[in-house]
């Protein structure tokens, strides 16, 4: 089983009270009246090797690490137009994040798996080590780079670590988006990819700006 990414304390604060919200939301649903007591009603739940659980499962460790670097680079630059991008991931990201584990909580789904990441895919991606356990996720030693660089230097590792973080994450996106058997994870997934899409062309032009390429 692959070990957790390592996470700071102000976003696991954040983490955790975007989880409550949404076991909060998943528990009023469950006691509204649209839930019935029709004993069938488990079965509607996606199965353990499915697209909607393999997804939710990833992309809420890859969004872990999104909203991380954000909380990092938020402390390393007073750029206005950085500080917002990264207060946007973290609000967006985190929010996500929390849907996919109160959907997984609903679904009565571990939230962890032994099976190797994007296997939802059908991939056989080996993780290039060093906390970096999916496509696109910056390694522990990136993150320790980036926790001790300052001003516009942390800006454009941070704008570079997050564009290749954010195509990576819109291809697991995108292929959720195709393949989901629930209308949760297919409308999720497509919101992503327009999203982080949006981002990464806005990134670009910060990267051009501080006379980065991506």
């Amino acid at each position: 089983m692959t070990s957790p990414v390592r996470v700071s304390r102000p976003m696991t604060v954040a983490g955790a009270a975007v989880l409550l919200l949404a076991l909060g939301l998943v528990a009023l649903m469950l006691a509204g009246p649209s839930s019935s007591a029709d004993p069938a009603a488990s079965s509607a739940a996606p199965s353990d090797t499915s697209v909607d659980v393999g997804f939710a499962r990833d992309m809420s460790i890859h969004h872990q690490q999104a909203v991380e670097m954000s909380f990092i680079v938020r402390d390393r630059t007073t750029d206005v137009e950085v500080r917002r991008l990264a207060y946007d991931i973290i609000n967006t990201q985190a929010n996500q994040r929390g849907m996919m584990l109160g959907w997984l909580e609903m679904w009565g789904r571990p939230k962890s798996s032994g099976a190797p990441p994007m296997a939802w895919m059908g991939h056989s991606f080996t993780p290039r080590g060093d906390g970096s356990l999916m496509p696109g996720m910056a390694t522990d030693t990136e993150l320790d780079a980036l926790r001790k660089a300052k001003g516009r230097a942390a800006e454009v590792m941070y704008l570079k670590l997050m564009t290749t973080h954010h195509r990576a994450g819109a291809e697991m996106a995108r292929a959720a988006a195709d393949a989901a058997g629930t209308e949760e994870i297919g409308n999720l997934a497509a919101g992503m990819v327009r999203g982080q899409q949006s981002e990464i062309g806005l990134m670009a032009d910060m990267l051009t700006a501080r006379g980065s390429g991506a």
